[in-house]
């Protein structure tokens, strides 16, 4: 009795998978990007300009019914942006590069309906991010590694910048008839990046994206 009520039991949990499973997809995409710092609490002078970059990873669909949808992803991202001193003084500071290497998962609610050949799209949803490589570079000076943790004043060691964010992002695009889809998204950080903030010094990233996706 017990073995026929656990092949029963096996027998359903089969079946739910395969429904469930008929509703799971992945597939891959490529973004190019533009990303800058928002400052708070900085001098007024100090300007944050856009940089290009670029990213590329994959994703998982899992469709609840036929107007909803998760969307988990994994992006391995390159951004670039530059801090600049926008003042009239004479000794005003040199412009500062910055580029970075990192992970992000995000995680999209989305919507989803039908339009002409394809499906309308539109999420938004929380993010994790990791940096695995963070340089700032001033013209005619040696690359500075913001993750390398560097010696104080007080003898303390710590880095210019942290390698954990959290945010949050939006997506909208539109899936063709052949699972090709086109999708801008933005994200905005809510982590400071300043390790040692001074006051109520804060940066947070902010990134602009589009870019191509393949579901199989």
């Amino acid at each position: 009795m017990k073995k026929k009520m656990l092949l029963a039991v096996l027998a359903l949990g089969l079946g739910v998978l395969n429904i469930n499973a008929q509703g799971i997809s992945g597939g891959i995409k490529a973004d190019a990007n533009a990303s800058n710092f928002i400052f708070c609490d900085m001098p007024s002078y100090f300007k944050s300009n856009f940089g290009a970059g670029a990213s590329l990873g994959g994703f998982v669909k899992f469709e609840i019914g036929s107007n909803f949808a998760l969307q988990p992803e994994l992006l391995f991202h390159y951004k670039t942006s530059e801090l600049e001193d926008v003042s009239w003084r004479e000794d005003k500071l040199p412009t500062e590069s910055f580029q970075y290497f990192g992970v992000e998962i995000p995680l999209y609610i989305m919507g989803q309906v039908k339009l002409g050949n394809g499906k309308l799209f539109l999420g938004a949803g929380p993010y994790a991010g990791f940096g695995i490589d963070a340089r700032s570079k001033v013209k005619d000076q040696d690359d500075l590694n913001l993750y390398e943790k560097i010696a104080g004043e007080d003898g303390s060691k710590e880095a210019a910048l942290q390698r954990f964010d959290i945010g949050a992002g939006a997506i909208l695009g539109y899936e063709f008839c052949n699972r090709i889809s086109i999708a801008a998204t933005y994200k905005r950080g809510f982590q400071n990046l300043l390790t040692n903030p001074v006051g109520d010094q804060s940066y947070t990233n902010q990134t602009l994206s589009v870019g191509l996706g393949i579901r199989f």
